[in-house]
């Protein structure tokens, strides 16, 4: 690498916000699967502890011999709905409590895979877990929680869309005390991947290897920088202008990715190219968004310009990285993104706008507050659009939305760190109930035949 190289990178790290976002290791827990819980559960935690206990140092390593912050160190599992199955147990909260015991003494920030894949229809396992999570996610710290309701094969599971309404109302109730923040650790989503390294949506999917690491990069500071540099050229030249950054970006994440892989002797996965902001002024999409000329995050032609953005991101990764995967598109969390935060609170971007542009990013509504007193039925409507966007366009959607226990529209609640905060948005008054009541399965788009 040339002089220019290196400072220029140097440069990106200490004024552009650089950062790989998250080393992730997966683990299969499938042969953990034990009719006897407590053996299940002890055989996971072992599993773990013996797997990823040298994750936080290789990691600590590879920052300080390549000056390269890695903000994240995570872990994700297989689904426990299919390893919690065989001990018949109905309560499956001890099996989330394992897994932030094991956490803890790793010294991970998150893991996820409390989940369960649902499309199609539940086993009593995967009812289990999902009844499961409220207390789950409120007694816990780090566990992370999924669950898949929709896919473009199966369509959308429509009573599990109903009750994942329900049970987001009950996380918030069950931690009412943090205004519903244990819903900041539950996704749902249609058509999910099995190698996605950012939480709270990421499980150890079963066609994995059994033990495998994934980069979650980030850099939206780079990427504005770089836009800032072809002010008002033509958008052709501002998308050459993206990839050029995202190819640097993404080898950086490649490189990570290989020096963990070596360090702990596992697998090497995937780089996952999403661009995810933090509520730092200088590391914001809204802000790149905004670069492209517009007047604020939200207003029209925003949907066109993270089109411009999340396409080029992607050409410009793919060319730097053969193995990237996960959700690969740009995160629009509200409550981690300045600009975001800033728009929402004067009613420039709304639930609406958040959806239209979730046919372009994988996570159109991520980290949003609504009033605490927002009927189950209405966020199951909520749901149920996103995973439509999903099912009908062959891409990854995803809601996580907190029920803002005790606010209302137009007051804030504070999360802290990385989450940042969230001005209460409005939601449609009008009853979706009826609608939700109907229960069954939206069936599958013509256009997913393709055997």
């Amino acid at each position: 690498m040339g002089r220019e190289k290196i400072l220029e990178t140097i440069r990106m790290f200490e004024e552009e916000n650089l950062d790989i976002r998250t080393i992730t290791m997966g683990i299969s827990l499938l042969d953990c699967i034990d009719s006897d819980g407590e053996k299940c559960r002890e055989k996971i935690y072992n599993k773990i502890v013996d797997n990823a206990g040298g994750l936080v140092q290789a990691a600590a390593q590879i920052e300080e011999e390549y000056g390269i912050p890695i903000t994240n160190k995570r872990v994700s599992v297989t689904p426990i709905s299919l390893i919690a199955g065989a001990s018949g147990e109905k309560d499956l909260v001890p099996f989330a409590k394992t897994l932030d015991k094991a956490a803890k003494e790793i010294g991970i920030d998150f893991i996820g895979g409390f989940s369960a894949l649902v499309e199609k229809g539940f086993t009593q396992s995967d009812l289990n877990l999902i009844r499961s999570i409220p207390k789950a996610l409120a007694q816990t710290e780090r566990v992370c929680s999924s669950v898949n309701v929709g896919s473009t094969k199966a369509g959308i599971n429509m009573n599990a869309v109903k009750v994942m309404g329900e049970i987001i109302r009950e996380t918030a109730e069950e931690t009412a005390d943090a205004h519903g923040f244990g819903c900041g650790k539950l996704v749902v989503f249609a058509n999910s991947v099995g190698d996605n390294p950012f939480m709270a949506g990421a499980y150890h999917g079963i066609g994995e290897h059994d033990v495998v690491i994934h980069v979650g990069i980030s850099g939206p500071g780079v990427v504005k920088r770089a836009i800032e540099k072809v002010k008002g050229e033509p958008l052709d030249i501002v998308a050459d202008t993206i990839k050029k950054a995202a190819f640097m970006i993404t080898r950086m994440g490649q490189l990570v990715g290989n020096l963990a892989s070596k360090k702990l002797d596992v697998p090497f996965g995937i780089v996952d190219l999403s661009l995810a902001p933090t509520p730092a002024i200088g590391d914001s999409v809204g802000e790149i968004l905004e670069e492209f000329g517009l007047g604020v995050v939200g207003t029209h032609g925003t949907t066109a310009a993270l089109a411009v953005l999340n396409d080029a991101v992607k050409k410009g990764g793919a060319m730097a990285c053969s193995h990237i995967g996960g959700l690969s598109g740009s995160f629009i969390p509200v409550s981690e993104d300045h600009r975001m935060i800033d728009a929402a609170e004067k009613g420039q971007i709304t639930l609406d706008k958040l959806e239209a542009m979730t046919a372009i990013c994988s996570v159109g509504l991520d980290m949003i507050a609504i009033p605490g007193d927002t009927p189950a039925a209405t966020i199951s409507a909520i749901i149920a659009d996103e995973a439509a966007i999903g099912v009908q366009n062959h891409k990854t959607t995803a809601v996580r939305i907190i029920p803002a226990i005790g606010l209302k529209q137009g007051e804030s609640v504070e999360f802290g760190g990385l989450l940042g905060s969230a001005p209460v948005m409005p939601v449609h008054k009008e009853s979706s109930e009826d609608f939700i009541k109907r229960g069954g399965r939206i069936p599958a788009p013509i256009h997913s035949f393709k055997n």
